[in-house]
């Protein structure tokens, strides 16, 4: 954990809002009707957005597949015939699009789902840039219409870190089939007619993806949600501890249990001991050296941290996703992504 481990990392770009753009020679019908499908698209931006980071579990992909699908669409537009809703017809070029990326770049694992945990805190851990981990996203991108409470509960629990990532162990129709099926609640004909299959297949595949969902579903019933007056003072203790350099502030706040883990690296802890003294040999902080700022991901609170510089200057860190019970922290996510703290609207620096 010593160094910007994560400032190696390639710089990604930022993405902006899929516009289909024609050229300047185009007919005056053709360019209404470029107006039309933008008009009747563009409210699906967001949850196509959703559906194409869950089967991908990068926020990155999901931009650039969306933007395929969007053109793709905007190509074929003529030929819609409006047999199937604009969504569905949208959802099933995304998919195909979606399943495509998954034969060409594989799937996005956790270090929990690739091997045991370490048991050796003070040994120096290794990165593993070469494997394509998966990233968490702002809420802000992702955000449920805030005036549908059931909406925004079901894009949250659909979005967890952890509900992802065992996504990730699925084939790629399992995923397709319990994704369609479970969370965007397709019937099974619908989904049979997309994937060029049998009813019966779909509904044999969903049961296969459930089964093997359940050995690494997340902790649904238990997690805290964001709300919570008890959370927030938790998270408030939580930041304080790491400020001020808390090991046994640390140690009162995590479940004796909790899972740390922390992408590009491919080593990962279980329990409040050895996690705490992962911290304390590898990150050596001293009080005011760290510093926390709240943010929001995948449905979970969220921590940009900074660690200051020779310079005394505070520079981006770790991103750090964690799961709250009412116990304490149950696992902690800790991405060595500074590259990624702009898309959360963090500062560049302290």
């Amino acid at each position: 954990m010593t160094g910007p481990v994560g400032g190696a990392r390639p710089q990604r770009r930022r993405r902006t809002k899929v516009t289909v753009t024609m050229p300047n020679n185009m007919a005056n019908s053709t360019m209404a009707s470029e107006h039309d499908f933008q008009r009747l698209a563009d409210p699906y931006r967001r949850e196509l957005l959703a559906h194409c980071y869950r089967m991908l579990g990068s926020i990155h992909d999901a931009e650039d597949l969306v933007q395929e699908t969007y053109l793709r669409a905007w190509r074929s537009y003529d030929n819609f015939e409006g047999r199937s809703s604009l969504r569905t017809w949208l959802y099933r070029i995304a998919t195909n699009v979606c399943l495509t990326a998954i034969d060409q770049r594989g799937n996005r694992p956790m270090p929990s789902g690739l091997g045991a945990p370490s048991d050796e805190p003070e040994r120096p851990v290794v990165a593993s840039p070469e494997v394509p981990w998966l990233e968490p996203v702002p809420d802000t991108v992702l955000g449920a219409d805030a005036a549908d409470p059931a909406t925004i509960v079901a894009a949250r629990e659909t979005t967890r870190l952890a509900f992802v990532a065992a996504l990730q162990h699925l084939p790629a129709k399992q995923r397709v089939v319990l994704i369609l099926r479970d969370v965007l609640k397709w019937r099974a004909a619908e989904v049979a007619e997309l994937l060029d299959t049998s009813t019966a297949a779909v509904n044999s595949a969903l049961q296969r993806a459930r089964a093997q969902l359940e050995e690494n579903a997340p902790l649904r019933d238990e997690l805290v949600e964001p709300t919570d007056p008890a959370q927030r003072d938790l998270l408030e203790k939580y930041a304080k501890a790491f400020e001020d350099a808390d090991i046994a502030g640390l140690i009162e706040l995590f479940k004796q249990d909790v899972i740390w883990e922390m992408p590009p690296h491919l080593d990962w802890f279980v329990g409040a001991r050895d996690v705490v003294r992962l911290i304390e040999v590898q990150c050596a902080p001293t009080p005011g050296e760290l510093r926390m700022v709240p943010s929001a991901a995948n449905g979970q609170p969220a921590f940009g941290l900074y660690r200051r510089g020779d310079d005394g200057v505070h520079r981006p860190y770790q991103l750090q996703v964690l799961s709250v019970t009412a116990d304490g922290v149950a696992h902690v996510s800790a991405f060595f992504y500074p590259e990624m703290f702009p898309l959360f609207g963090l500062p560049e620096q302290l």
